[in-house]
């Protein structure tokens, strides 16, 4: 855990943007796989444990406005507990160690709503995105499913202010980072022909568990770049696949890291392969460069997309004018998806709390419905203490080519008579993570190699 201070701290901004009610915070619990018994691995939901800041299962805080405490509900360990868990800290202890000293159990908290609830006190609370949660809300609220409405001023209250990251959780991220970057140059230095992709996901794996850290999300390890989010690692690969690995971690408080490199399965790149990986390093290096407090995303994503295009011109897999491509979204066939996103505490920080009020503005909400543009989860104007991934890249995808060309579409921007000829390409990415600081901005961790010479370095280097 943090120091007691900065909960208590945090908690406090929350509480000091209403005026009256109660503030409810749901943890998660354990979710079976199969049976009750056989859990999947415990993770705290992440705004409980931003102003909570305990990892224990089945607990909820009320932060009330008027009284101006926090009170925490949950059940010490019982002994048939012990007996298979072993002794613990109790919860009285946690809850201590984060400045709460009104503990109670957790069978009482249906009845402490019942009572605000009958006084007219209006009761704050984020989306549950978990089953039991909604059911969980059922039973305190006594409303039916189609009844839970979370608290807009509540959501965009935590936006705020998770939205700008302290000291402490930008060296936590820093942290994050850097035992990615050293699975990653591992990744790239024991490819080698011949090899599963799974053989490479296992070390990286192994490399994070050494260091007490796990998979901030499942990774993707794999020759078929061009699938967006491809969890599949059993294809064998050769020398002149490239192989994609998009993996990160996770600290032992909750916050994570994402980062992507592609690379030459074999010694070296291609000449077509090389090209490519310079255009999408490119567009990477041009969308870093406008990263700055006061600037939208957005545009810093369009602007990504007309160095791609213009790249894809010059190869001849595009032509015209780049601007205009990207005005059409012709560049689309190319980079389905979005330039980056919030990170933090989620790998996709606060997605469960709505795009909409984490990426986006009133003033300007998010396009849902422009192909390209709908995926693009960050878009707002961003500000000093953000932290956002760059991320763009080239990937050919048959079915969706062969589906544009059959339609004719944007025949004008693309060479489908080129594209056709290479349509086994795959997919190349490039990622790091940034804060964005008051002068523009700094990449978060270890520099992690991304040139094409530092890459065929690292591969010249090898390892068994």
């Amino acid at each position: 855990m943090f120091e007691k201070h900065i909960y208590i701290k945090r908690r406090n901004e929350l509480s000091s943007k209403f005026s009256s009610g109660l503030l409810l915070l749901l943890g998660n619990i354990e979710n079976p796989i199969n049976f009750e018994h056989n859990t999947y691995p415990f993770r705290q939901d992440s705004s409980f444990l931003y102003y909570i800041g305990i990892k224990s299962p089945k607990l909820a805080a009320v932060v009330d406005i008027q009284a101006g405490e926090t009170l925490l509900f949950g059940d010490e360990m019982t002994i048939d507990d012990i007996v298979w868990m072993g002794q613990q800290q109790t919860l009285n202890e946690k809850a201590q160690w984060v400045g709460i000293s009104s503990v109670h159990p957790f069978h009482e908290l249906q009845p402490y709503l019942e009572k605000v609830l009958k006084n007219n006190n209006q009761v704050h609370y984020l989306p549950p995105y978990q089953a039991h949660n909604k059911l969980l809300l059922q039973h305190l609220l006594g409303i039916s499913i189609d009844q839970i409405k979370p608290s807009v001023e509540m959501i965009k209250a935590v936006v705020t202010q998770r939205n700008i990251k302290a000291v402490e959780e930008i060296a936590e991220l820093e942290k994050a980072v850097d035992v990615a970057v050293d699975m990653h140059r591992l990744a790239i230095k024991m490819t080698r022909p011949g090899m599963h992709e799974y053989e490479i996901s296992n070390a990286i794996q192994h490399l994070a568990q050494n260091r007490q850290m796990s998979f901030s999300y499942p990774p993707i390890v794999t020759k078929h770049g061009e699938i967006l989010h491809n969890h599949i690692q059993y294809h064998k690969i050769k020398a002149g696949d490239i192989l994609l690995n998009d993996s990160g971690v996770e600290t032992a408080l909750g916050y994570a890291s994402d980062l992507t490199r592609s690379f030459p399965v074999g010694k070296r790149f291609n000449p077509l392969q090389e090209e490519l990986y310079a255009v999408v390093l490119n567009g990477f290096k041009t969308a870093e460069a406008a990263l700055k407090p006061g600037v939208a995303f957005k545009n810093i994503h369009l602007k990504a997309c007309e160095a791609l295009a213009e790249g894809l011109i010059q190869i001849g897999f595009m032509k015209g004018n780049a601007q205009d491509a990207v005005a059409a979204h012709a560049h689309a066939l190319f980079f389905q998806c979005g330039l980056g996103h919030m990170l933090g505490l989620d790998v996709h920080d606060m997605e469960d709390l709505g795009e909409q009020y984490v990426g986006y503005t009133a003033d300007e909400p998010k396009d849902t419905k422009t192909f390209g543009i709908k995926s693009l989860r960050l878009g707002k104007k961003l500000e000093a203490g953000n932290v956002v991934t760059v991320e763009p890249g080239i990937y050919i995808i048959p079915e969706l080519t062969q589906m544009w060309a059959q339609q004719n579409l944007h025949h004008e921007f693309i060479n489908y008579d080129l594209l056709n000829k290479h349509l086994d390409f795959g997919g190349i990415r490039i990622e790091d993570n940034y804060v964005i600081q008051d002068s523009g901005y700094h990449r978060l961790g270890k520099y992690l190699e991304r040139e094409i010479d530092e890459i065929y370095a690292l591969k010249d280097l090898g390892t068994d």
